[in-house]
């Protein structure tokens, strides 16, 4: 069970988190509680298996990244831990996941790549092909962003 504490310590990571020196301690005063706190609660919430990965979204539009595609591989299940920990260090690639194949749909590794147009997409997926000694595969471009919003497991005391 979680404690009250740790609720809204959730509630306050699926939040934005500013830009400033000390994000944490931003927080920390919003809670009531200090920085190390805070830092062993998050620790503790991790080691306890309640927070598996704490990640940021890259509003790519923003920086500058016009284009994006996801790339669907098809990879034998032999190599899918070294393939996918190649293409993941691009720097290109936000995202690289696993998934199981369908009936029509033989692909089972995914990777988004952003770049300044469709063109750069193609030749960072030819680069990751070669790479990764990976032929089959097929890119899928984003067309329009419809949602982009983070799962929230608590709401904050400023929702309700």
């Amino acid at each position: 069970m979680l404690t009250e504490l740790e609720k809204k310590l959730i509630a306050s990571i699926q939040e934005d988190i500013a830009v400033t020196e000390r994000p944490y301690l931003d927080m920390a005063v919003k809670l009531g509680i200090s920085e190390e706190t805070l830092l062993e609660s998050l620790q503790n919430l991790c080691d306890r298996g309640f927070i598996r990965r704490f990640g940021a979204t890259l509003r790519h539009q923003k920086t500058g990244f016009t284009a994006n595609a996801m790339a669907a591989w098809q990879v034998s299940e032999d190599r899918i831990d070294d393939v996918g920990n190649k293409m993941a260090s691009f720097r290109q690639v936000s995202h690289c996941y696993r998934r199981n194949p369908t009936k029509g749909w033989p692909y089972n590794l995914y990777t988004m790549i952003h770049a300044n147009d469709k063109a750069a997409c193609r030749q960072t997926a030819r680069k990751m092909s070669q790479a990764a000694s990976v032929e089959k595969y097929a890119l899928l471009f984003s067309r329009r962003e419809l949602k982009k919003t983070s799962m929230v497991y608590f709401p904050s005391d400023e929702d309700d």
